[in-house]
């Protein structure tokens, strides 16, 4: 069993003046990134089978990419090299690792499959749907929608992440919750962050929100709640698996890794009719161990634990009180 990323690959330049902004900030330093793309780094680093489907530029910081995913065992075949430069984003971190951000974007947005997409997709693949900038439209957006389609008629099982981006949603809120909603339609699984969980419905109510999402047949909501752990709700039950301790340096990501992780575990174990129910407690504990280690350095990728290097880790869990 494969899981099928699609989405942008991009440089994170990461301004290492810290608490001075992008405005400020002088010094820089390269990155490679891209949601899919680190959450297929994540899972090869953990030993998975991923492919990651995108486009770069043909230029060093294309060729960079592929050959930085590639490193971690992606399958990198679905991934095109076209004429339009690199995407580029721009990051500045606070001292807590929160983050600025700012996209210069190109070729992601260009991308379209190439090959049948039974080619890309086998019947037990999972297709992760993790993209920032897949939703604004363009080639991407149709690829992603016509390889959810696909996955949907097939009966793959389908994670989304929204992944807001503010800057790149100004003035468009209605449009984004819009278009998250027709994917919530098509998800199994669904991932977002306590904010996002609010943007989206409306509500601060964590059992509130998750219901707007379950009421389009999601089967599966997560809500990551950075120090305070996961909120998950499924088959009508909701609880909070508990986070491990961690000194944060660069929160770039955390999400993408926790995500990778847990579906490396979700991949390892029968599809049951409780859709994972008697196992996900464990994964997601296991996904929180890994965001916590990548959240204690810089860099997406580059914070990325093997498993040896998880399991060897002490973890211990963070109090809520």
């Amino acid at each position: 069993m494969s899981i099928v990323c699609i989405g942008e690959m991009l440089i994170d330049f990461v301004c290492t003046d810290k608490d001075v902004g992008l405005v400020a900030g002088a010094n820089y330093i390269k990155k490679s990134g891209g949601a899919p793309a680190n959450v297929a780094a994540t899972i090869a680093k953990l030993g998975g089978a991923t492919q990651l489907l995108g486009a770069v530029g043909k230029d060093p910081f294309g060729q960079f990419l592929i050959d930085k995913v590639a490193q971690f065992g992606v399958d990198t075949s679905g991934v095109a090299q076209l004429s339009t430069p690199t995407t580029l984003a721009f990051v500045s971190l606070a001292e807590n690792g929160e983050r600025e951000f700012v996209f210069n974007r190109g070729a992601d947005e260009l991308y379209a499959i190439s090959r049948p997409l039974a080619d890309v997709l086998k019947p037990n693949d999972i297709l992760h749907l993790g993209s920032a900038t897949a939703l604004l439209g363009g080639e991407l957006g149709k690829a992603y929608q016509e390889i959810t389609d696909f996955a949907q008629t097939q009966g793959n099982t389908i994670c989304f992440d929204p992944n807001y981006r503010i800057d790149l949603w100004q003035g468009r809120d209605a449009e984004f919750k819009s278009l998250c909603e027709a994917y919530f339609a098509k998800a199994d699984i669904v991932k977002v962050s306590d904010e996002e969980l609010t943007f989206l419905s409306g509500s601060q109510d964590y059992a509130e929100g998750c219901a707007y999402i379950h009421q389009y047949g999601v089967k599966m909501v997560l809500v990551t709640l950075g120090a305070a752990g996961c909120f998950i709700s499924q088959n009508g039950e909701n609880r909070i698996i508990p986070a491990y301790k961690i000194s944060a340096v660069d929160t770039t990501g955390a999400g993408d890794s926790f995500i990778g992780a847990l579906l490396y575990k979700i991949a390892e174990l029968p599809k049951t009719e409780a859709f994972y129910a008697d196992s996900i407690d464990e994964c997601i504990a296991f996904a929180g161990k890994v965001s916590g280690l990548v959240c204690s350095k810089i860099g997406a990728m580059s914070a990325l634990p093997s498993l040896q290097e998880v399991e060897a880790m002490h973890f211990e869990v963070h109090s809520s009180k």
